[in-house]
């Protein structure tokens, strides 16, 4: 709900940004606000290429570190592949937080767009009725050169009540559909932000639940090893003089085993002179 908070906390200068929008588009070129988010929401792909790679790096260290510490026994392993992993979860968290973020520079760059093409609708409405007007004044004047001097008067009168009303009822015409236009525009951009507004709020109840279900695992873990660690301290002074007696067993037999391989060879090399004997020369 904060991240929801603050991405309708920018939305607020947007009306603000409006009127010099209007400055920008009227000399021509993009809005600064449309410049400024275009190169917000870049800047966070760069951001989020960047991360991918180095959560891709820590995905691929965490599995290693793992594998190497399910088959090893050592604790140094076994650290190392805890420290790997949280490493990954750090890196898993960073990329999902620049996702949002740039979820959010897109709805704002969205916006900044659409009001920028509003602003070219309404230039392109006062350009086209400034065309129209002066092709009507041309072809009045055209028309008044080859009339008659007599008639020059209420030709002039009668032209300029007929000019005004083609361009009253062309203004009409092209303010309506800039109108049009404009709602379907804003319609749109109401749907985006309510599209992305619900996005934010599925992945923020994503990730508390993530949250929840690791510290819940954790716990566990924590609690499973404390009860190992208590079990294996009782046992393990009694057992001592045990292992002693069992390890000096062992040598013993690993010497008797050590002695026959060596009778065996030598009763295996024994029959090789009972061969038959060399020609002799």
């Amino acid at each position: 709900m904060a991240r929801v908070a603050k991405a309708k906390a920018k939305k607020a200068p947007a009306k603000r940004r409006a009127t010099s929008t209007k400055k920008t588009a009227a000399k021509g070129g993009a809005p600064a606000s449309l410049t400024k988010a275009q190169a917000a929401f870049d800047k966070l792909q760069k951001d989020i290429q960047a991360q991918s790679k180095v959560q891709a790096a820590a995905k691929k260290k965490a599995d290693t570190a793992k594998a190497k510490a399910a088959k090893s026994k050592k604790a140094m392993d076994k650290r190392s592949a805890q420290s790997a992993t949280n490493a990954l979860g750090k890196a898993n968290d960073k990329l999902r937080t620049l996702k949002v973020k740039s979820a959010e520079a897109k709805v704002v760059l969205t916006k900044e767009q659409i009001l920028a093409k509003v602003h070219e609708v309404e230039a392109d409405v006062v350009k086209r009725v400034e065309d129209i007007k002066g092709k009507l004044e041309s072809r009045a004047e055209e028309e008044l050169k080859s009339a008659l001097e007599a008639f020059e008067a209420r030709w002039k009168k009668q032209r300029e009540s007929a000019n005004t009303k083609k361009l009253i009822a062309a203004e009409k015409k092209l303010v309506a559909k800039a109108k049009a236009s404009a709602k379907k525009i804003k319609a749109k951009a109401i749907a985006v932000e309510k599209k992305a507004e619900a996005k934010l709020k599925a992945a923020e109840k994503k990730a508390a639940a993530k949250l929840k279900a690791a510290e819940k695992k954790a716990a566990a873990k924590a609690k499973a090893a404390a009860k190992k660690a208590t079990a294996k301290k009782k046992p393990a002074a009694k057992k001592a003089p045990a292992k002693k007696a069992a390890a000096k067993k062992t040598t013993a037999k690993k010497a008797t085993v050590k002695k026959a391989p060596a009778k065996k060879a030598a009763a295996k090399k024994a029959p090789a002179k009972r061969g038959r004997p060399a020609k002799k020369a």
